[in-house]
């Protein structure tokens, strides 16, 4: 009697960490969502002539309201599956943490002093290295077979609870094509692949509001030569910044009058010195990527000015910040104007490029 050999199991590799694939725009989100609160909450506060909630010998510091909110992202995380209820999680994290982390000068300085000069680059600092972090684990390693796999299976979790908008439907064949195409198993894919198209359709707000914003903003905001001039524009002052670094340090200070000159080169501080070093840094790796970008239709030109604005931008700005505190936004705001038109025309590569990926896809 011929016996029917039982299907052979595959023992899964295990993964200690897979990255999710919308991990990093969900801390992007965070990140707004805490400076946005810091931000309105010393507006707030500035304008109402800081009101104390409580009375007699007490005070109901916002700190105890932003640890509430971030309990409270915590805790419908953990009681609720969903794609809304972790958004509804961010933002509610985010706002919590923004109003924890306005109150830093109270933590760090023996009189409780909120209105602590160097609170601004402890807040900014902060923020910078929770984006920093972020960006570190995106971009450590390309995703695997399996965390593409694992991303799909999450997004069709999703659909198969309340629907699937044509995007996140879209963004989860890709992570499937890819896996394939890096050698997963086929039968697995083919499983996902049908619960993604068995999963009800539904609307997506955020997809209605970028179409809406897209359609608001003039083309000539996003065309790729604003990329070039604002690339240039940073180049050329980050190249003034090293040069007269340069004098500094030779020169160790120098002071020319006379009836018809008068110029004045201080000794380079402290402060000056992390410009300087911002400053060269940014030339480096900008100033190659711009020669090279207009030889080649590759993306690591373009990543790498991203990269040189990140630096020029953020590291510049907290000298700003350390000098002249939340006055320094608008210089930031300068900064990050060339790192959003760098970025707009990395998703348009991005997007090109997923879509010749997923056309190789369909021809094997």
């Amino acid at each position: 009697m011929a016996t029917t050999k039982p299907p052979t199991v595959s023992t899964p590799v295990r993964t200690p960490i897979v990255r999710s694939a919308l991990g990093t725009s969900s801390v992007e989100l965070f990140v707004i969502g805490a400076v946005a609160t810091i931000l309105l909450t010393r507006a707030y506060l500035e304008l109402t002539d800081y009101p104390q909630v409580g009375g007699g010998s007490l005070h109901i510091a916002h700190a105890l309201w932003g640890g509430a909110l971030m309990m409270a992202a915590l805790v419908s995380g953990w009681l609720f599956l969903g794609y809304g209820v972790r958004s509804v999680a961010v933002v509610l994290g985010g706002v919590g943490f923004g109003l924890f982390l306005d109150e830093v000068g109270k933590f760090v300085t023996k009189d409780n002093d909120y209105f602590y000069g160097p609170s601004a680059e402890i807040m900014y600092v902060t923020v910078v290295l929770v984006l920093i972090l972020s960006r570190t684990v995106r971009d450590l390693r390309k995703p695997t077979s399996r965390e593409c796999l694992a991303n799909a299976a999450a997004i069709a979790a999703d659909g198969v609870i309340g629907g699937l908008p044509e995007s996140r439907r879209e963004l989860a064949r890709e992570l499937l094509d890819r896996a394939r195409l890096t050698g997963a198993d086929a039968e697995v894919v083919a499983g996902i692949d049908t619960i993604l198209t068995r999963c009800a359709p539904a609307s997506s707000r955020t997809t209605v509001w970028r179409a809406r914003t897209s359609r608001a903003v003039p083309s000539m905001l996003t065309s790729p030569r604003w990329v070039t001039v604002l690339s240039w524009l940073m180049v050329v002052t980050a190249l003034a910044t090293v040069l007269a670094g340069v004098a500094q340090l030779l020169t160790g200070g120098l002071v020319i009058e006379s009836d018809d000159l008068d110029v004045t080169l201080d000794r380079m501080t402290l402060s000056g010195g992390i410009l300087w070093l911002t400053a060269c840094a940014t030339v480096v790796l900008a100033l190659p990527a711009l020669i090279a970008r207009r030889r080649t239709g590759a993306q690591w030109p373009l990543r790498r000015l991203r990269t040189a604005a990140l630096i020029y931008a953020l590291l510049g700005a907290l000298v700003d910040f350390a000098e002249t505190g939340f006055a320094a936004l608008s210089n930031l705001a300068i900064g990050l104007l060339t790192l959003a038109a760098i970025s707009h025309q990395i998703t348009i590569r991005t997007a090109r490029g997923s879509a010749e990926t997923r056309s190789a896809a369909v021809r094997l």
